[in-house]
């Protein structure tokens, strides 16, 4: 039976986690909870302990509770811990490792995985303080299952709502599908967009979003998999050990990363929108406009990693590249796999740019065996797709 220890802090989103509990019985789930103290200002431990079949747990110093079910037991016995909602003020006690009661305490005694779901007004949420609390136990190996933007209980409109229970209730039925299923392969993924400067001020770039590859970064931890990011330019944060993500700002310099960081990879996945040109005479200083009719740049090439990841004699057991088109996509696609090496192109609509910042996509999966179209899905699907073509490669194999 899959065992799921939820902690439930002090927010009004509470009440919600009770239909969470009704979700996860109906599909025979083993649920304990811990309330922590401010949690039981809005909920009861009775009513929760009548949901889960369980009692509720909330003091550290109860001898009664230590015997029968210690905090290191809690910690231990199962296979995922949820933090749903997650406070702000939980959050800090986690990242500043402190344990001055039994939530506390047991997420610091546990080696389990454990997903955390934000609540809080948004000026909370956006405080240098939270955020930096946020990194610090993201660091530490939990998993945000991120808040939304919507009216808060507050009535003010903005981040900081909890997940929709049924977004938690898809996070914790995928963690338990995929569980383990790469664990021990090593992952190298560019993620963002690379930027070529111009002058001190302007660049060359694109759209890019980086989406995409976060929605890769969840799945793969989800899978347990080494996972390495080398990032560029990319505004949202990335659910990741700080050590395993690699910044930079163009494409020189990210190839020059993904050579430090390829040996021993399984597999290589291109995701992050690399310009193909760069400036030839970078300005040492700012253009300015005065006596200038017109502004002439002359470009040169920059290096494909792509192609050089698929042709290098340390090649990754299994390479995958992305690629967007205006047109004849499959055609470009095909063309791409062959020239670079690759064993799977993700070949994407590009809808007059609107993939771009989109939650969602249409694609068309390029191997050298079969093409596969899919229809208009959300990228956090699109990611589970590839992780399985990632699986059945290795099954293959």
């Amino acid at each position: 039976m899959k065992k799921i220890l939820l902690i439930i802090t002090g927010s009004i989103a509470c009440y919600k986690t009770l239909d969470l509990i009704r979700m996860l019985k109906k599909q025979q789930y083993q649920i304990n909870c811990i309330l922590t103290k401010s949690a039981s200002q809005f909920i009861t431990p009775l009513l929760v302990s009548s949901l889960t079949g369980n009692q509720a747990y909330q003091e550290l110093f109860q001898l009664d509770e230590e015997i029968k079910m210690g905090h290191i037991k809690l910690a231990r016995e199962h296979d995922l811990i949820v933090i749903a909602p997650a406070s702000a003020d939980f959050i800090a006690k986690l990242a500043n490792g402190n344990a001055d009661d039994l939530a506390s305490c047991t997420v610091l005694a546990s080696d389990r995985p454990i997903y955390f779901a934000p609540a809080m007004n948004e000026k909370m949420w956006i405080n240098s303080q939270t955020q930096q609390n946020i990194n610090q136990i993201i660091n530490h190996g939990l998993i945000m299952i991120e808040p939304e933007t919507d009216i808060l209980a507050c009535l003010e409109y903005g981040i900081g709502k909890m997940a929709k229970i049924e977004t938690i209730f898809q996070e914790i039925e995928q963690f338990f599908a995929l569980k383990n299923s790469l664990a021990g392969k090593k992952i190298l993924l560019t993620a963002g967009s690379t930027r070529e400067k111009i002058d001190d001020v302007r660049f060359i770039g694109n759209n890019s979003s980086g989406k995409q590859a976060l929605a890769l970064v969840k799945i793969f931890r989800q899978m347990n998999a080494d996972l390495t990011v080398i990032s560029g330019n990319l505004n949202h944060k990335i659910n990741l050990d700080q050590s395993k993500i690699i910044e930079v700002e163009n494409t020189e310099q990210m190839m020059q990363a993904v050579i430090d960081n390829l040996r021993e990879v399984d597999v290589f996945i291109g995701c992050a929108a690399v310009a193909d040109f760069r400036v030839k005479n970078i300005a040492d200083k700012k253009i300015k406009k005065q006596n200038l009719t017109n502004l002439i740049l002359e470009l040169e090439l920059n290096p494909d990693i792509l192609s050089y990841v698929g042709h290098c004699s340390n090649r990754p057991k299994m390479v995958i590249g992305f690629c967007a088109e205006s047109e004849n996509l499959l055609d470009n696609a095909k063309q791409k796999l062959l020239n670079k090496n690759c064993d799977l192109i993700i070949a994407n609509h590009l809808n007059h740019g609107k993939i771009f910042g989109s939650d969602f996509t249409q694609a068309i999966l390029v191997t050298n065996s079969f093409q596969q179209e899919l229809p208009i899905i959300t990228k956090n699907q699109l990611a589970s797709i590839i992780a399985n073509q990632i699986i059945s490669f290795f099954s293959n194999k």
